[in-house]
C-alpha cells in the first residue's frame, strides 16, 4: 500500500475521532442550561387560573314548513307486516307519492335535472311550451305533464322564464315523497 495514502487515511480517521468527541462535549455543556431552565420553570409559582367563559343561549328558530319532528318513529319507519313466506316488506304509508311504473319513461327522464337548461319557450296554438338543452347540446320541447329529470319530475307550470315540477323522490323507507323543482331561464 503506498505510504502516502495510509498517512493520509490516518490523518482523516483521528480528525473524525477529534471531531465527534468535541461535538459530545458540547452537547454535554448545553444539556446543563436546559436542565437549569426546566427546573427555574418547576420552581416558578403557578399562574392563576381565569373563569371559563360564560355559555351563551341561542334561541332555537323553526324554519316554516319544517315543524315536523326530523326524529319522529313514524315517519322514519313504514310499518311491517309478515308474509306467509315470511319475508317482511314495508307498507305504503298513507299519503306517500305514488309512482306509475307501467308509463313510458320520456327522453328528458334519462339526464339529471341540473344538466338541464331552459333556454326559451314557444307559443303554438294559445300553448306555452319550455325549450329544454341537454348537457350534449340537443334542444326538446316540453309542456305542462311532460316529465323530465331522473326524479320522475313532472311539469306542472311553465312561464315565460320558468317550468315548476314536482319531483318524487325516495324517502328511504320504500316510499315516495313529493318535493318542487324548477329549472329557469338565465338571465342574460
Amino acid at each position: 500500500m503506498n505510504p502516502i495514502l495510509s498517512s493520509c487515511n490516518s490523518a482523516l480517521k483521528i480528525t473524525t475521532l477529534l471531531l465527534a468527541t468535541s461535538l459530545l462535549f458540547g452537547c454535554s455543556s448545553n444539556m446543563g442550561e436546559l436542565e437549569d431552565y426546566v427546573q427555574e420553570i418547576k420552581d416558578s409559582p403557578p399562574g392563576e387560573v381565569s373563569e371559563p367563559p360564560e355559555i351563551q343561549t341561542y334561541e332555537t328558530f323553526v324554519y316554516p314548513g319544517h315543524e315536523r319532528d326530523p326524529f319522529d318513529t313514524n315517519v322514519l319507519a313504514a310499518e311491517i307486516i309478515v308474509t306467509p313466506e315470511g319475508l317482511t316488506k314495508p307498507v305504503k304509508k298513507p299519503g306517500s307519492a305514488v309512482i306509475d311504473e307501467n308509463r313510458v319513461k320520456e327522453y328528458l327522464e334519462g339526464y339529471p335535472l341540473d344538466s338541464l337548461g331552459m333556454v326559451g319557450t314557444l307559443n303554438q296554438n294559445k300553448e306555452l311550451w319550455a325549450l329544454i338543452q341537454t348537457s350534449d347540446g340537443t334542444i326538446q320541447r316540453v309542456g305542462v305533464g311532460n316529465y323530465m329529470g331522473k326524479n320522475h319530475g313532472k311539469i306542472t307550470s311553465i312561464t315565460e322564464s320558468e317550468i315548476k315540477l314536482t319531483e318524487k323522490v325516495s324517502d328511504r323507507i320504500g316510499g315516495y315523497i313529493e318535493r318542487p323543482a324548477s329549472i329557469a331561464l338565465p338571465e342574460k
